[in-house]
C-alpha cells in the first residue's frame, strides 16, 4: 500500500513540527556574554594598573599629605602642646615674628655652614672610592660590604662614639693634637669646632652610601668610551674627568639634592654632640643650633607649636627653592653643552 509524504509548505519554509528548540548558548545569550567580556577587558587595562598604585597614594594621603597640610593649618594658630584642640587664629604672624627672630637666621646660618662642611667633602670622598672600587680589585665585595657599614650604624651610636672622640679632656682626638703641640680644643662650646665636629659624623656616615650610587652608575658607564679615550692617548685621570664624571652628572646631582635634604634636616647629630640640654638649643650660644634643633625647641620646650609648624613649613619651601634652583641650573647648563 502506497503511502504518500505531505508537501512542504510554499515558500520554502520548515515543517513546524521539525523545528527543534533553539541551540544553548547560540546568538540569544552570546551577545550579553561577550559585552561582559569586553567590560571586564577594558577595566583590566584601565582599572587594574591604577588598582596597584592606589595602596602608595594612600599611604602617602595619610601620612604625607595631611600631616604636611595639617601643619600648614597650625601653623597659621596659637597652638600649645598641652591644649592641642585649643586654637587661636593668628593667620600669618607665626612666619612674619619667625622671620624677625635672630634664632632663626642664627640656625638657618649654622644649617647652611654644617651642610657645606659636610657635603662638599663626602661627596668629593664618595667620588673617589667609587672610582676605586671601579677598578678589579682583590676583595672587591669586602671593601663595598665595608664603606656600607657606617650607613647601618645607628645615628645614636655613631654620634655618642664621635662625641667621646672629640671630648675636651679625654677625647682622642685632643690626644693626637697634643703629640704635635697643639692645645686642647674646646670643641663643644665654640662654634666653628663645633659645626666641624658635627660635620664629621654626617660625613663618616654618609660617604659610603653615596659611593654605592657613583659606583652603580660608573658601572653603567659603556667600556668602549674608556678604550676609545685609551687609544686617544688619555691617561687615567683625563678619562676619569673626560669619561666617567659626565656620564654620571645626573648621579652626582641627584646625591647634591639628597644631601641638601639631609643637611635641612639634620637634627640627631647635633642634639647628641650637645650631651644634654644644651643639645636642644645648639650649644650655650646656639653656636650649632640647626633648624631642625630649632623646631624641636620651639615645640617639645617652648610647647609653642604653631611656631614649630611655622619652622617646618619654613624648612619645606627653602626644600622647594633648593629643587628649583637646581632644576635651573641643570637647565642652563644642558643649554650651554
Amino acid at each position: 500500500m502506497a503511502t504518500s509524504t505531505p508537501a512542504a509548505p510554499t515558500g520554502g519554509q520548515p515543517h513546524p513540527a521539525s523545528a527543534g528548540p533553539p541551540a544553548k548558548g547560540g546568538a540569544g545569550g552570546g551577545a550579553p556574554r561577550q559585552s561582559r567580556r569586553n567590560l571586564l577587558h577594558r577595566l583590566d587595562l584601565g582599572a587594574v594598573p591604577y588598582g596597584f598604585i592606589a595602596p602608595f597614594f594612600l599611604i602617602f594621603a595619610a601620612f604625607g599629605l595631611y600631616p604636611l597640610l595639617y601643619t600648614f593649618w597650625i601653623s597659621l594658630h596659637r597652638v600649645e602642646l598641652s591644649t592641642m584642640d585649643t586654637m587661636e587664629w593668628r593667620g600669618l604672624a607665626n612666619f612674619t615674628e619667625l622671620f624677625e627672630d635672630d634664632r632663626f637666621w642664627n640656625a638657618l646660618a649654622n644649617t647652611f655652614t654644617i651642610g657645606v662642611i659636610s657635603t662638599v667633602p663626602q661627596l668629593l670622598m664618595a667620588l673617589g672610592l667609587a672610582h676605586l672600587l671601579n677598578y678589579r680589585l682583590r676583595g672587591s665585595v669586602f671593601f663595598r660590604v665595608a664603606v656600607l657599614t657606617p650607613y647601618a650604624t645607628s645615628i645614636g651610636a655613631a654620634a655618642l662614639v664621635f662625641t667621646m672622640l672629640f671630648e675636651r679632656d679625654f677625647g682622642m682626638i685632643n690626644w693626637g693634637l697634643g703629640l704635635f703641640g697643639i692645645d686642647h680644643v674646646d670643641w663643644e662650646s665654640q662654634k666653628w669646632p663645633a659645626q666641624f665636629a658635627i660635620s664629621t659624623i654626617v660625613i663618616w656616615r654618609w660617604t659610603g652610601y653615596n659611593a654605592l650610587l657613583y659606583l652603580a652608575s660608573m658601572q653603567a658607564i659603556p667600556k668602549d668610551l674608556y678604550e676609545a679615550a685609551a687609544i686617544d692617548g688619555a691617561s687615567r685621570w683625563q678619562q676619569f674627568r673626560t669619561v666617567t664624571v659626565p656620564g654620571i652628572s645626573a648621579t652626582i646631582i641627584f646625591t647634591i639634592v639628597l644631601s641638601t635634604i639631609g643637611a635641612t634636616q639634620l637634627f640627631g647629630e647635633p642634639l647628641i654632640f650637645g650631651q644634654g640640654p644644651n643639645g636642644i638649643s645648639g650649644g650655650a650660644d646656639n653656636q650649632y643650633q640647626t633648624l631642625g634643633l630649632l623646631l624641636y625647641e620651639e615645640g617639645w620646650k617652648n610647647y609653642q607649636m604653631g611656631r614649630a609648624s611655622a619652622i617646618a613649613w619654613a624648612m619645606f619651601l627653602i626644600l622647594i627653592l633648593v629643587f628649583v634652583l637646581q632644576r635651573a641650573i641643570a637647565r642652563f647648563s644642558s643649554r650651554t653643552s
